[in-house]
C-alpha cells in the first residue's frame, strides 16, 4: 500500500501532523496498536484532569460551600471511575470522527520501520514517501529491586483502578506524582511522596515548589525530599519502601505504590533492519525534524525535551509545513507547562533563577492575589503571580503563576514571551473587573515599583 506520509502514534503529535498532511492534500495512514488519543487522553493529561475536577469538587463540599446548606458527603468512587470513562471516550470518538473526516486510514496495528520508506504491520507492508514517527514515551522504571513487585503500578495502571485505598506511596515528585497524590489526598488517602530530588517540582519555579510542598503537608500528605530509594519489599499485602533521608534509613508502608519516576522515549522494537540514530533511546533530529535518515521523521517524547502534549502538537504541524515546502506557522517555544492542582500551576520562559545563571539582568514583579477581587470571592488563599523582564528592554522573558485559572491565563503570557512584547504593551490593555487576569497588570506594574498593592520590584 502507498502513500504520502505514513505516521506512527496517533498521540496528539501524530494526530495533527496526520490532519495537516491531509489538509495539505497528502494521501495518510496513521499506526496506532491501543486506542487513537495516545497517552494524553487514554492514559495521561485527560483522565487525570477529570479525576483531579471531581476530586476537588469534593473536597470544596466537604470542607462547605459559604451560604449553602449540604448533607453528608462521601466519595463516590464508582462515579469517579464512570466519570472518567465518560470524558475519555467522547474526546476519542472526536478523534475517529475526525480521522474519517479527512481521509486519514487508520490502522490499528503495532508499527515496525523496515526501511527509509516502509512500515509493517498486521502482516502488511506499507510504503511511503516519508515516515514520521510521533510514538510517545512509556513509564520509566528504573533498576531498584522490588519495582516489579505486585501492587507498584505506573500511572497507566493507577488510571484504569479507581478505587480507595488508605495509604499510598508514591516514588517520584513530579508533575505526575504531584497531581494523582492530589487526587487521592483530597478523597481520603494518607500520601507518602518520595522524591530523590531536593524539591518536588523541580523544573517549575523555586517559590511554586515551596507553595505547593506547604499546601500538600496541610493536607497530610508526608513529603521526603533528596531521598533515595534502595529497594521495595512486601510482606502479605503490604509494599515497603526502603529510603534513605537524611543519612537515616526510613521506610513507608502501604499497599499501593505507584512509580512516578518520569517516562521515557517509546522506541524499543520500533525499527527492524534499519538504523536511525539514538541518544539514550531518543531519536536525535534536526531543526526540521528529520532523523540520521532523511526520510524518516520524528516529533513529540520520542525526540526528548518537555513531554507535553501541546509540545508534541505544535512539532507535528509545524514538521508537516516544513516538509510539504510551506512556512511554518507555529511556534514551538517556549513551550508553557501547567499543573492541574488547586490553586492551579503554570509557567513559561526563563524563571528569574534561570536569568541569573545566564547573566541576564531582570526586574520581577509579583503579586500576592490577596487584594484580587476575584480571588477573594473564591477563597484562593495565598496565590500569586510572577512575571520577568529584562531590566534593559522591559521585554518578557517568563511568568510563573500559582493562582486559580492560571493554566487559561498563562496563554496570554505565552503569547507575549513568543512576540517578545514589553511590559508597556503588557499594561496597554485594559482587562475586565472582577477577574483572576486582573493581577496580571498588577504584577507588571510591581516590577517597576507603580503598583498600588504590590512590593516594589527587584532587580537582579
Amino acid at each position: 500500500m502507498e502513500y504520502d506520509l505514513l505516521v506512527i502514534g496517533a498521540g496528539p503529535g501524530g494526530f495533527a501532523a496526520a490532519v495537516k498532511a491531509a489538509q495539505l492534500g497528502k494521501k495518510v495512514a496513521i499506526f496506532e496498536s491501543r486506542e487513537p488519543g495516545g497517552t494524553c487522553l487514554n492514559r495521561g493529561c485527560i483522565p487525570t484532569k477529570a479525576l483531579m475536577h471531581s476530586s476537588q469538587l469534593y473536597q470544596e463540599l466537604k470542607e462547605g460551600v459559604p451560604g449553602v446548606s449540604l448533607g453528608s458527603v462521601e466519595p463516590d468512587w464508582a462515579g469517579l471511575a464512570a466519570r472518567k470513562t465518560q470524558v475519555v471516550e467522547t474526546l476519542r470518538d472526536g478523534y475517529a470522527f475526525l480521522f474519517k473526516g479527512n481521509k486519514i486510514d487508520l490502522v490499528a496495528e503495532k508499527a515496525v520501520i523496515t526501511g527509509p520508506n516502509t512500515v509493517k504491520a498486521g502482516g502488511q507492508t506499507y510504503e511511503a514517501a516519508n515516515i514520521l514517527v510521533a510514538a510517545g514515551s512509556i513509564p520509566s522504571r528504573p533498576p531498584i529491586p522490588g519495582l516489579d513487585l505486585p501492587g507498584v503500578v505506573t500511572s497507566d495502571e493507577l488510571l484504569d483502578d479507581i478505587t480507595p485505598r488508605d495509604t499510598m506511596v508514591i516514588i517520584g515528585g513530579g508533575v505526575i506524582g504531584v497531581e494523582l497524590a492530589t487526587v487521592w489526598a483530597a478523597m481520603g488517602t494518607h500520601i507518602i511522596i518520595v522524591e530523590a530530588l531536593e524539591r518536588i517540582l523541580a523544573n517549575l519555579d523555586r517559590e511554586i515548589s515551596q507553595a505547593v510542598t506547604m499546601q500538600l503537608k496541610k493536607q497530610g500528605v508526608e513529603i521526603y525530599t533528596s531521598a533515595k530509594v534502595s529497594s521495595l519489599t512486601k510482606d502479605g499485602d503490604q509494599i515497603t519502601v526502603h529510603f534513605t533521608y537524611k543519612d537515616e534509613e526510613k521506610a513507608a508502608v502501604a499497599p499501593t505504590v505507584l512509580a512516578a519516576m518520569g517516562r521515557r522515549a517509546n522506541t524499543a522494537g520500533l525499527f527492524d533492519g534499519v538504523e536511525v540514530e539514538l541518544d539514550r533511546g531518543m531519536i536525535v533530529v534536526d531543526e526540521k525534524y528529520q532523523s540520521s535518515i532523511p526520510s524518516i521523521l520524528a516529533i513529540g517524547d520520542v525526540i526528548g525535551g518537555i513531554q507535553l502534549a501541546h509540545k508534541a502538537e505544535a512539532e507535528g504541524t509545524r514538521a508537516v509545513e516544513m516538509l510539504y515546502g510551506h512556512d511554518a506557522e507555529r511556534a514551538c517555544a517556549p513551550i508553557p507547562s501547567c499543573v492541574y492542582t488547586s490553586p492551579e500551576i503554570a509557567q513559561t520562559g526563563l524563571t528569574a533563577d534561570e536569568c541569573k545563571a545566564q547573566g541576564i539582568p531582570t526586574l520581577v514583579g509579583k503579586y500576592v492575589m490577596g487584594g484580587n477581587g476575584r480571588t477573594v470571592i473564591e477563597g484562593g488563599g495565598r496565590t500569586f503571580m510572577k512575571v520577568v523582564f529584562h531590566a534593559d528592554t522591559h521585554v518578557l522573558l517568563g511568568a510563573q503563576l500559582l493562582c486559580h485559572r492560571a493554566t487559561d491565563i498563562i496563554s496570554e503570557l505565552n503569547t507575549a514571551v513568543t512576540l517578545g512584547l514589553t511590559a508597556e504593551q503588557l499594561l496597554s490593555p485594559v482587562r475586565p473587573h472582577p477577574t483572576f487576569v486582573e493581577g496580571l497588570t498588577e504584577a507588571v506594574e510591581a516590577a517597576f515599583g507603580r503598583s498600588l498593592h504590590s512590593a516594589p520590584a527587584r532587580k537582579r
